[in-house]
């Protein structure tokens, strides 16, 4: 039986509060579970270099991602200077999940970066950071409509994640710690709102895994994040970019 009797398919209960800090142009807690990261989304009238000077001006959007030491238990050493290679995965995904519905062009030469921190780590950190992340994306885009064009929006998507597992058999949807520290096959999954895939994470922990199988964790998947894309479209209300 899974914490809290939770069936199968279904997801951790999930706490959303968005401007939670007074400083970034977007900022978002979020929570599934005993799971907390606080997504901020910070707006800067630069590119880098790479991207400067083009003939076709457009932005750019990256992210970066850390645990705090109380995040767990025991307390997990603070990062200073070079990053673990862990951290940097995950912020890379971040970065290219989120990439993967802007516009560039019609950002124009903006660069958004979107700091995710882990709070409190109980499986699917990544997931709820790329979540969360759009929240705040689409709150910092908020702020600065007045820079860009009125008929290019600069989302072309939603984007959300979802783990997925299989424990004991089971697929089961959004792994928590326990289950994902146990699971025979863990998978994480990001896809928009349109329902495409982004990227598809799949590691077999024990033994290898069917094709029958992976089409149920990516039919697991696909349901999560419809009802994922709908928490994200209530939460932002009059300000969901798709409509």
């Amino acid at each position: 039986m899974r914490f809290e009797n939770r069936a199968p398919d279904e997801l951790r209960p999930i706490t959303i509060k968005r401007s939670f800090t007074g400083s970034a142009a977007g900022s978002v807690y979020i929570q599934a579970g005993k799971t907390t990261v606080l997504c901020t989304a910070s707006v800067e009238n630069f590119v880098p270099p790479w991207k400067a000077n083009q003939e076709n001006p457009s932005g750019w959007v990256t992210a970066e991602y850390s645990m705090l030491p109380g995040s767990t238990s025991p307390r997990k050493r603070r990062e200073r200077g070079k990053i673990d290679g862990r951290s940097s995965e995950i912020q890379r995904l971040v970065g290219r999940s989120l990439r993967s519905v802007v516009d560039f062009e019609a950002l124009g030469e903006k660069t958004i970066t979107i700091d995710c921190d882990v709070l409190e780590a109980d499986g699917g950190t990544r997931t709820l950071s790329i979540t969360g992340g759009f929240i705040a994306l689409v709150d910092a885009l908020s702020t600065i409509k007045d820079d860009l064009p009125s008929d290019r929006p600069v989302l072309i998507d939603s984007i959300a994640a979802i783990s997925v597992g299989i424990c004991d058999g089971e697929v089961l949807l959004d792994l928590d710690y326990s289950e994902d520290s146990q699971a025979e096959v863990d998978s994480n999954i990001v896809m928009t709102g349109k329902g495409n895939f982004v990227e598809v994470q799949g590691t077999a922990e024990e033994r290898s895994f069917s094709r029958e199988l992976l089409n149920r964790q990516l039919d697991l998947a696909e349901k999560g994040i419809r009802e994922l894309t709908r928490i994200q479209r209530e939460i932002l209300g009059e300000k969901w970019p798709l409509d």
